[in-house]
């Protein structure tokens, strides 16, 4: 075995390698980025290295191998880890790299190349195909439509497009080149017949250098949102034992027909109820899902990993691999569901994980949270003896999990779990989208929420002499304490909230759009780092953190940001990058990366003005208003924040 490992990755990733590493008691190496200086995973490891190039500068890497005395590298499950020059160059400065040979790396890296290879072993695969780019549209009439654009070089969703005619393809061709260009250094396309309402269905393998190939059942990863997984299980409540045999086999043939050696997850697409199954890609490394495999199996994927690369043959046959209870994964990302998924960021102010489940986080308190890499911040893994038990834990934990200062998605992932459907296993890939209304419905912040935060004012900003009674029109009478009121705006509006008293000898409360004639006894007090709210006979905790003027309050996996202010309405804003007023703001942190109009351009409403990209997601910023342009104070590759002013479209009569 190794004595010193570097991986060659960052986050959770890293932090899941480290974990069996020192199981195994193996040297760890971390390297980070200037982005990622005091990041938890380069605390973690026994020796931590700054690449000034990032973590895709293959050359900083080896030389950091080299510097600390490694004997191999694993690439994690980024993009290194599909690399196969990085895979040889490894190879070349006596590393070994903890993943397939180079050569099956192509292979599969390849999409087209990959069909063809898979399809002459005898494996099924999606209808569809690839010419050069002048000739996509003919290939795209070939296919048929609905039909999906994918990056022939790409995985984990990035760049695909659904195209359901003709006219929408030149826009999207442009955009999916774009986006594989820059996330893979590949601006290659492929298109294939789409499957509507198809299940994601996928097998994960193992192979060693003795010709050793077994797989470790299936993954259900069919809830997805922008083509990218957020909930996946194992086994799938679809397969049979005789489906999952077939695709099994499937699965293994596919990887012996690139001469495989170690983890890989060969991915297919499921029609229906029908579960006639197609082969989609094999993905040349470890999945960020694989946890779910782990936990059903009792094995360890990173341990398995490691000791194939040292020449060890696999420890068990095929027959001998056993599935035992029901495993389910969520991904806690940096995101707003309400906003089309749009990235959020910040620092994390306050971080509570649960401990009776599996997490897989990257997450500490300070750590900030930037538009440099994926959103994706943890994964909860819950097991139990049957789906049921492990969703209803896995909601448990969901709830049980508090992340203060960076907005995310923990809400609608606990809608999207006790769905009806989901809770049936009637999965498809189209689920999210089709009640993505219902799931992530806002019926704005609650009025116990709402009331917590100015108990929380007014218990700590008690005026040292009191207000004169006299001065507040509110129905005061001699002898009573005067009411304050408190003015909170949030993204769904403002409130005002009155008190009287002191929250922590108990107070009267008057929430918004109570009835004025009315009031609430409360009392607050606080718990070590939580508020303990009784209102009107209701006991609640609350997580609380402050940053500047924004309260920051957390319960049962939701969180809300409350800021009091003084002066003014909040800016009316008509959607997520545009105003009613024509200001059109950054609708997230991240760059500018193309500019479509121009300095006193006549535009429509609706018109496509900027494309801003964060964390390898583009959104287009529209014309919020028909009208002339009249500011422009941004260009392209310019860093912008959350609600940076990108453009001002004026009304023409203005």
């Amino acid at each position: 075995m190794f004595d010193t490992v570097l991986i060659a990755n960052r986050g959770e990733i890293a932090l899941r390698i480290i974990r069996t590493l020192r199981k195994l008691g193996i040297r760890s190496v971390a390297v980070y980025s200037d982005a990622d200086a005091g990041a938890r995973h380069a605390r973690e490891a026994d020796v931590a290295l700054r690449l000034g190039g990032g973590y895709l500068d293959a050359e900083a890497i080896l030389a950091a191998a080299a510097e600390t005395g490694a004997q191999a590298v694993h690439p994690g499950y980024g993009f290194l880890a599909e690399n196969a020059a990085f895979a040889r160059r490894c190879a070349e400065a006596g590393l070994v790299f903890v993943g397939p040979p180079p050569e099956a790396i192509e292979a599969m890296g390849d999409k087209i190349r990959a069909k063809a290879t898979v399809s002459a072993a005898g494996v099924p695969v999606v209808p569809g195909g690839a010419e050069p780019d002048d000739d996509l549209a003919a290939a795209a009439e070939r296919v048929g439509f609905p039909a999906l654009i994918k990056p022939s070089a790409g995985g984990g969703g990035k760049g695909m497009v659904l195209v359901r005619s003709a006219a929408e393809l030149p826009d999207a061709l442009e955009s999916a080149r774009r986006t594989a260009a820059a996330a893979f250094g590949d601006a290659t396309l492929l298109i294939e017949r789409f499957v509507e309402n198809p299940r994601h269905i996928e097998i994960q393998v193992m192979a060693d250098t003795h010709g050793n190939v077994i797989h470790l059942g299936e993954r259900e990863c069919s809830l997805q949102r922008r083509h990218q997984k957020i909930i996946e299980e194992a086994p799938s409540p679809l397969l049979d034992a005789a489906t999952r045999a077939s695709m099994g086999a499937a699965a293994v043939e596919a990887a012996r027909s690139v001469g495989y050696v170690g983890a890989g997850t060969v991915e297919f697409i499921v029609q229906g109820a029908t579960a006639d199954y197609y082969f989609m890609e094999m993905n040349t490394r470890l999945q960020v899902e694989h946890p779910v495999t782990e936990l059903v199996t009792g094995l360890d994927l990173v341990e398995l990993q490691l000791r194939v690369a040292t020449g060890e043959p696999l420890p068990l046959a095929q027959d001998e691999v056993r599935l035992s209870g029901h495993a389910v994964e969520a991904r806690v990302y940096a995101e707003d569901p309400s906003r089309g998924f749009l990235p959020t960021g910040g620092r994390v102010l306050a971080l509570r994980e649960p401990e009776d489940v599996r997490v897989d986080s990257s997450l500490m308190i300070g750590g900030v949270v930037g538009s440099d890499y994926d959103p994706m911040l943890s994964k909860v893994i819950a097991w139990g003896p049957d789906r049921a038990s492990a969703l209803r834990r896995l909601d448990g934990a969901l709830a049980a999990t508090t992340v203060l200062g960076v907005p995310t998605n923990i809400s609608f992932l606990r809608a999207l779990i006790n769905h009806p459907e989901v809770v049936a296993g009637d999965l498809d890939t189209g689920l999210v989208e089709r009640h993505l209304d219902e799931l992530v419905a806002d019926e704005g912040v609650p009025a116990d929420v709402l009331t917590t935060a100015a108990l929380l004012l007014q218990h700590e900003h008690v005026p040292v002499a009191p207000a004169d009674p006299w001065d507040v029109p509110d129905g005061w009478r001699l002898g009573e304490a005067a009411w304050t009121t408190w003015r909170l705006e949030s993204r769904d509006g403002v409130a005002e909230i009155r008190v009287r008293g002191l929250p922590a000898a108990g107070a009267e409360v008057r929430p918004p759009d109570g009835d004025p004639d009315t009031s609430l006894r409360a009392t607050l007090s606080r718990d070590g780092g939580d508020l303990l709210v009784t209102l009107g006979g209701t006991a609640r905790r609350y997580a609380v953190a402050r940053e500047g003027d924004t309260i920051w309050l957390g319960r049962d996996g939701d969180t809300w940001a409350l800021t009091r202010r003084h002066l003014g309405d909040p800016a009316d804003r008509a959607g997520a990058g545009g105003g009613a007023d024509g200001v059109v703001r950054s609708p997230m942190p991240g760059t500018v990366l193309v500019v479509k109009t121009t300095m006193g351009e006549q535009v429509a409403e609706g018109q496509p003005l900027l494309i801003v990209e964060a964390m390898k997601m583009e959104h287009t910023v529209t014309a919020p208003i028909a009208g002339m342009v009249a500011e422009l104070p941004v260009r392209a590759g310019q860093a912008v924040g959350m609600d940076a002013v990108l453009a001002v479209v004026r009304h023409e009569e203005s």
